[in-house]
C-alpha cells in the first residue's frame, strides 16, 4: 500500500477531494456559461461569515458556512432581478457584505487557527463525521444536477428562451443556487475560500478550449478537476505544500498545457491551408 493511503486523514482527503472535485466541475459548466464565474468568490467569501458564527456560537462552522452561503446566494439573484442592467453589482455586494461579517466576527472568534483554516483550506483536518456529511451532500447534488441537466443546460444559454419553452426557470434556478451554495460552502473546508471559486472555474475553462459540446465540457472539467485535485494532495503530502494553492495550480497548469496544445495545433492547420493553397495557385498559374 502506498505510504499516503496508510494515513485515516488522507483516504478521507482523498475521497472528499475527488467528490467535490466532481462536484464543482458539474456546477462550475453550468456558473461560466451562465457568466456567473465571480459568483463563487461572492458566496465562498460570504461563508466565511458563517463560519465565524458558527465558532461563536459553538456549533460545526461547516453547517453556518452551508447556511451563510444559501443566504448569500439568494441575495444575489434578488438583488440582480432588481439592478437590471447593471446586476453584476449583485456580486460585488453580496461579496462586500460577507467580507464585512466574516471581519467583525473573526475578531470574536478565541482560535485565529481554526478560522484561518477556512482561508486556505484543511481538507487533511476533515473529521470523520464531516466526510459522511460530503457524501451524503455530494449523492443529493448530483442527482439533482443529473435529474435536472436539461433544464439547467437550456437556462445556461437563454432563460427567456427556456422559460417560452416550459422551463420553470424560477424553480430551477432557485434549486441550482441551493446546490452551489451548499457546494462552495463544503469546498471552502477542504480548497480555501479564499481560492474556491478557482476550482470552479479554471477547470472548466481549460475544458471548453479542447470540448466541442455542453456535454463533453462538463467530461473534460471533470477529469482536469478531479486529476488537479488528487495530484494536488499527493504532491502536497509527499512535498510538504498546502493543499488548496497546490490543487488550483495544477488546474492552472491544465489550462495553460490546453491552451498552448490548441493554439499550436491552429498555426499547424492555418500552415498547412496556407501551403495548400499555395500549391494550388502554383498549379494553376502552369496550367494558364
Amino acid at each position: 500500500m502506498p505510504t499516503i493511503l496508510q494515513y485515516a486523514y488522507m483516504q478521507r482527503a482523498l475521497l472528499v477531494g475527488f467528490l467535490l472535485a466532481l462536484l464543482v466541475a458539474c456546477l462550475g459548466t453550468v456558473m461560466v456559461h451562465k457568466r456567473l464565474s465571480l459568483i463563487g468568490d461572492a458566496l465562498s467569501h460570504s461563508s466565511l461569515a458563517g463560519v465565524a458564527l458558527g465558532l461563536l456560537l459553538g456549533f460545526n462552522p461547516i453547517i453556518g458556512a452551508i447556511a451563510a452561503c444559501v443566504v448569500a446566494a439568494f441575495c444575489i439573484e434578488g438583488i440582480r432581478k432588481k439592478l437590471g442592467n447593471h446586476s453584476e453589482l449583485a456580486v460585488a455586494i453580496v461579496m462586500s457584505t460577507g467580507i464585512g461579517l466574516a471581519g467583525v466576527m473573526s475578531g470574536f472568534v478565541k482560535s485565529a487557527a481554526d478560522f484561518n483554516s477556512f482561508l486556505f483550506g484543511s481538507i487533511v483536518a476533515i473529521s470523520e463525521m464531516e466526510t459522511y456529511m460530503v457524501i451524503v451532500l455530494a449523492l443529493v447534488v448530483l442527482l439533482a444536477f443529473f435529474l435536472l441537466y436539461k433544464e439547467l443546460f437550456y437556462i445556461s444559454f437563454d432563460e427567456q428562451a427556456a422559460a417560452i419553452s416550459g422551463v420553470p426557470v424560477g424553480v430551477v434556478n432557485a434549486i441550482f443556487t441551493i446546490l452551489t451554495a451548499v457546494t462552495i460552502s463544503i469546498a471552502a473546508r477542504t480548497v480555501g475560500a479564499l481560492i474556491v471559486s478557482s476550482l470552479m472555474v479554471v477547470p472548466v475553462a481549460a475544458a471548453m478550449t479542447i470540448a466541442r459540446s455542453y456535454k463533453t465540457t462538463i467530461l473534460w472539467a471533470a477529469v482536469i478537476s478531479i486529476t488537479s485535485t488528487i495530484g494536488g494532495l499527493v504532491l502536497s503530502f509527499y512535498c510538504g505544500l498546502k493543499p488548496g494553492g497546490t490543487i488550483v495550480l495544477i488546474a492552472v497548469a491544465w489550462f495553460l498545457i490546453l491552451y498552448l496544445l490548441k493554439w499550436l495545433r491552429g498555426r499547424l492547420t492555418s500552415g498547412n491551408r496556407s501551403a495548400d493553397g499555395a500549391k494550388r495557385a502554383s498549379e494553376e498559374s502552369k496550367g494558364a
